[in-house]
């Protein structure tokens, strides 16, 4: 196991903070009917009239189960953007630190970074969409706090390779963080297997891809003990409301249906692979870990216009690094993909 010392990139201030104390927080129930006059809610009860569970502990030991991680090793916040912008707030000085981010990725590491005025370090990945392990660390200073891995990618949509990633975890002495928003479409098991091994990998997953929850936003980050605890001492203290809490337990008691959706999309995932390499203005369709296809067309931007005057919307990512004429497109129902076959068909006939 890794040595790894928190306290060593813990902003000063935080290390020295004394959270905030909720009602909810100061005791624990008794297992009998109580009777709250602690946090001034009105008591007229409507099912929304008391504030939540500010430790999330129902859907933490939910999530513990599916997971096989600790709920003392999860913490969940309002999408994955707030677990996210947390660790920015705990472990990065404003004006001095940086962090390092491999483009083309998901684009709120860099607005995040950003908001927290902290320098953002682009090491591209390769031409396969792989990290590059000697170029990552080249970069890398005293004050480089984090490294982002999207794992499978967004928008390439590859897992990244496991001995490189470990080379990471090995060699740096901050933080890893892996996004593994769409993991629950990958062949490739999740890094929460390695949590105990390396102290300093973070991994965010998210309610909004599989669980098909996008609507209630709740992101879930999953770390040691220890950087949990630094989390839980900045988060808001009701930062996932009681709908949210409710909605996402029904769906970790409902995981045949999640099964069920997911198993589809990745039916459907394969099928479209193999039919849209049928029409000669796509040149490349890249492997896919996730719930998307990025394809590789003659012109993205003429394309993209065509599918919307056909009502259909994709996402043009030419704008992004190494992606030059590629488009992403989501896997949706069988329905909606014969519907993007058809209007391929109809723009290759053109």
């Amino acid at each position: 196991m890794k040595q790894f010392d928190i306290s060593k990139i813990v902003r000063s201030n935080v290390a020295a903070l004394e959270p905030y104390s909720s009602a909810r927080d100061e005791f624990k129930t008794q297992g009998k009917e109580m009777v709250f006059l602690d946090a001034n809610e009105n008591p007229n009860e409507n099912g929304l009239n008391r504030y939540p569970d500010p430790q999330h502990f129902e859907v933490k030991k939910s999530l513990s189960k599916l997971r096989n991680v600790p709920a003392e090793n999860i913490l969940l916040g309002n999408g994955s953007d707030e677990v996210l912008d947390l660790i920015y707030r705990a472990f990065c000085e404003p004006g001095k630190d940086n962090i390092i981010t491999l483009p083309p990725t998901y684009g709120m590491y860099k607005v995040l970074a950003g908001i927290n005025n902290v320098e953002n370090r682009e090491v591209y990945l390769n031409h396969d969409f792989e990290p590059d392990a000697t170029a990552i660390m080249n970069q890398v200073d005293d004050d480089t706090k984090m490294i982002f891995l999207c794992s499978p990618n967004n928008p390439s949509g590859n897992s990244f390779n496991d001995d490189t990633v470990s080379s990471l975890l090995d060699n740096f002495n901050g933080l890893v963080v892996i996004d593994e928003a769409y993991i629950d479409f990958s062949e490739k098991d999740s890094w929460l297997s390695k949590l105990e091994y390396f102290p300093n990998l973070i991994v965010t997953q998210t309610f909004s891809k599989a669980f098909g929850l996008a609507g209630i936003r709740l992101g879930a980050l999953f770390a040691s003990k220890e950087i949990i605890s630094v989390l839980n001492k900045i988060k808001p203290p009701y930062n996932v409301n009681q709908q949210t809490q409710e909605k996402a337990l029904k769906a970790l008691n409902d995981l045949d249906s999640i099964n069920s959706q997911v198993s589809e999309i990745l039916t459907e995932r394969n099928r479209l692979s193999k039919q849209l390499l049928e029409y000669d203005f796509i040149s490349k369709i890249y492997k896919s870990d996730a719930n998307f296809l990025l394809l590789e067309v003659d012109d993205a931007n003429k394309r993209y216009q065509d599918l919307l005057k056909k009502g259909i919307v994709i996402r043009n990512r030419s704008n992004q690094p190494l992606c030059e004429n590629c488009l992403r497109i989501t896997i949706g129902t069988p329905e909606e993909n014969k519907t993007l076959i058809k209007a391929f068909k109809e723009l290759d006939n053109e």
